[in-house]
């Protein structure tokens, strides 16, 4: 075993972990690495706000400087939250799923557009993308409008997110789309085989930065 990758869900909702956890079984061949994936408990039961997103910092920090026996974190929530204050807390490498979601989405296509779960996220998500640099690559962002706890479990989710990835794709013009939210992880290869263009989970795109990261030692 080269090592141990440690996926964070910030929010209390275990289904979302759970679903997180089933997207990252093609990944556990049983020799490179080992991924575990853990949920804060005392986190909100979505992030769905920017006061959400401060509220889970101090405990993503406690929870990095804990576990000196993982080789490398992600924090698995679109919005990147605690991001560089993690980095600073531990020599290990810490990578956030929006970023990794997005330099994927950059690497399939010319175009990205990103489902947000709700359009008060968008905001947030265009400010991450100018701090990356990247924003002339995307194509739009829409949100779906559903809840994180939706997004894992809720009746008539996929239908939801098929007809705003057509939107993406049709009006906006994205050739490759990003999942806006680690709770929609279960919907990846349905959405992609129905849309026809590169679906990318933010998860899985990280934990595949990861895994490399940790094959390496780097």
């Amino acid at each position: 075993m080269a090592g141990r990758i440690l996926v964070i869900n910030p929010n209390s909702n275990q289904a979302v972990t759970d679903g997180m956890d089933e997207a990252l079984e093609p990944f556990r061949d049983g020799s490179r690495a080992e991924i575990e994936c853990v949920t804060i408990a005392e986190g909100p039961f979505g992030i769905e706000s920017q006061a959400d997103t401060e509220a889970v910092v101090l405990p993503l920090r406690d929870l990095v400087t804990a576990r000196n026996d993982a080789d490398c974190f992600v924090i698995a929530c679109y919005s990147d939250p605690g991001l560089h204050v993690c980095r600073e807390a531990t020599d290990r490498p810490v990578l956030g799923i929006q970023e990794c979601g997005i330099l994927t989405a950059m690497a399939r296509g010319d175009r990205f557009g990103v489902i947000a779960i709700a359009q008060k996220s968008i905001q947030r998500h265009l400010r991450y993308l100018r701090q990356m640099g990247v924003s002339g690559r995307l194509a739009a962002e829409r949100a779906a409008n559903l809840t994180v706890a939706q997004t894992a479990t809720g009746e008539g989710t996929f239908a939801r997110l098929v007809e705003v990835g057509t939107e993406l794709r049709d009006q906006d013009g994205a050739d490759t789309i990003v999942l806006g939210c680690a709770g929609m992880a279960a919907h990846r290869a349905g959405l992609e085989a129905q849309l026809e263009v590169p679906v990318i989970d933010p998860v899985q795109a990280a934990v595949s930065t990861a895994l490399g990261l940790v094959v390496l030692g780097q």
